[in-house]
């Protein structure tokens, strides 16, 4: 008897995966192989060691990556300013090229044929794993057995998993769908599913307190960047992972960062969640700031452009593709000024500007004085209303005249 192939599982130990390798055994008899990855979840993996050896896999990876998620994803994003319809800072979206990654190289290294996962065929997630698992390893066959299998609800996966003994951490009675990282933690499901249905705020966060439960005086911060990347809190330098840690605690305890959502699947329908993204949205907050003061005005407006198509190609799962790698290169090039301190106020769901210093500050108070100077003569702008403002001049000269002339 022959060796079995082996298939690669991303494994969170979650409701999903749990029941996936049992499955995979029982309908491809492979090897089944999981991978755990540490994306800042705030869980203990070691202990999902054993839980995967038991529900049938051979061994099981746990692999940290937090780091690396910080450096090569979540900053090159926030560098752009990219929010995905206007609210989304894209959490899980930059979350799934990294795990993906992963599993191709630890299927390389296993010789495995196959890679499995455990997004459904309704989301967003299916095709951000498959599409880094296309760009990277062409030839690896993909299983994705929520679009095969008999399963068709949550409430028929804890059914399964019960069958076979396996423990997972959801009920029928507290059926939220989680995912949290380092960034931000995600939940749908439940109410949520109504739109017209208010969020159980005090049953759902868990990151954060509601705007109405934070502090009656307001927390001051400052966060200071170099070219783009934040590089300290209140003066004291961080390595990426604790700054951002940091940030969540802070923001948490001020309300800060929590929406609530109703976004534009890839797949095509409308899904509803809410987000909290405490440190998250004060970074995107004291970024722009700092990019208000250092950037010129045409720099600025085209990155803003730029901004929407790369929260674009994020969400759709787009990341290892030449036009992605392009856009983070244009954006590294207008980052190079973007470096100084801002100082927030925060206050109950609220941040508020309070000072930002860059020395590329393209601020200058001689020019933009109400007060007298000598250094701008304020005749030079009739001259430039007059040109800037031919072409409506012309415009209007032209309706006037046909206008008047006899039919």
């Amino acid at each position: 008897m022959g060796k079995k192939e082996k298939v690669v599982l991303a494994y969170s130990g979650g409701l999903d995966t749990s029941i996936i390798i049992p499955w995979l055994r029982e309908n491809y008899d492979y090897e089944v192989i999981a991978m755990a990855a540490d994306v800042g979840q705030g869980e203990e993996l070691e202990s999902l060691n054993e839980k995967a050896i038991k529900s049938g896999a051979s061994k099981l990876y746990i692999e940290d990556l937090k780091e690396e998620f910080v450096t090569g994803y979540i900053f090159p994003t926030l560098k752009t300013g990219a929010v995905y319809e206007g609210k989304y800072l894209l959490g899980t979206s930059f979350a799934r090229p990294i795990i993906a990654k992963r599993l191709v190289e630890i299927a390389k290294q296993e010789g495995a044929v196959a890679i499995a996962h455990g997004c459904t065929g309704k989301g967003n997630d299916q095709v951000r794993f498959e599409l880094t698992v296309k760009a990277l390893a062409p030839e690896l066959k993909i299983i994705a057995p929520w679009r095969i299998w008999d399963i068709r609800s949550r409430e028929d996966a804890i059914d399964y998993a019960q069958q076979r003994n396996i423990p997972v951490p959801v009920t029928k009675k507290d059926n939220y769908s989680r995912d949290r990282n380092l960034w931000h933690l995600s939940h749908e499901g439940s109410e949520l599913e109504d739109p017209s249905n208010e969020p159980l705020y005090d049953k759902i966060l868990k990151l954060s307190v509601t705007p109405e439960k934070a502090p009656d005086k307001p927390a001051y911060i400052e966060i200071s960047f170099e070219q783009g990347i934040p590089v300290a809190i209140d003066g004291e330098k961080l390595n990426p992972v604790d700054l951002i840690m940091k940030l969540n605690k802070i923001g948490g305890e001020n309300g800060i960062g929590i929406i609530d959502i109703v976004e534009n699947r890839l797949v095509g329908m409308k899904s509803r969640g809410v987000y909290e993204t405490p440190g998250g949205t004060i970074l995107y907050a004291a970024h722009r700031q700092l990019e208000l003061l250092c950037l010129d005005r045409d720099t600025l407006h085209y990155k803003d452009i730029v901004s929407q198509r790369f929260a674009e190609l994020v969400y759709y799962g787009q990341w290892f593709t030449p036009l992605r790698e392009a856009l983070s290169a244009f954006v590294d090039v207008t980052q190079r000024t973007v470096t100084g301190t801002v100082r927030l106020k925060l206050y109950k769901g609220n941040i508020i500007p309070a000072g930002t210093t860059s020395p590329y500050s393209l601020f200058d108070e001689e020019l933009c004085t109400f007060g007298k100077d000598d250094v701008y003569s304020q005749k030079d702008a009739e001259g430039f209303i007059n040109l800037f403002g031919l072409p409506v001049k012309v415009q209007a000269m032209m309706k006037k005249k046909n206008m008047e002339e006899p039919k």
